[in-house]
């Protein structure tokens, strides 16, 4: 089992700055990749980036330049920092895990949102 928890989202202007946190616990070593997700309302929810353990990393390309998605080993926590917001980036925001022992198991976090004002 792993527990996902986010924090870090809110209401910024356009071309602004915001960093997402996505804090993990239990079962963190089966942990292959992690990936953070968004839901615009009426929307699908899509891939905005993904950190494999090996720290390989890949970017939808609306936020390629702008978004960075790290982590800290030290602390479990997962970090997308958001710069030069736009409104369309304004969704719910999930951070996504994917454990792999027996067989593959996805944990999502509760969302964070995220508003960008013009």
């Amino acid at each position: 089992q792993v527990q996902l928890v986010e924090s870090g989202g809110g209401l910024v202007q356009a071309g602004g700055s915001l960093r997402l946190s996505c804090a993990a616990s239990g079962s963190i070593s089966a942990i292959t990749s992690m990936a953070w997700y968004r839901q615009a309302p009426g929307k699908q929810r899509d891939l905005v980036a993904r950190i494999t353990k090996s720290g390989s990393t890949n970017y939808a390309d609306s936020v390629k330049g702008r978004f960075t998605i790290s982590r800290d080993n030290a602390k479990n926590t997962l970090y997308l920092q958001m710069n030069i917001l736009k409104p369309e980036d304004t969704a719910v925001y999930y951070c996504y895990a994917l454990t792999i022992v027996t067989a593959p198991r996805d944990y999502w976090g509760q969302g964070a949102l995220v508003t960008v004002s013009s």
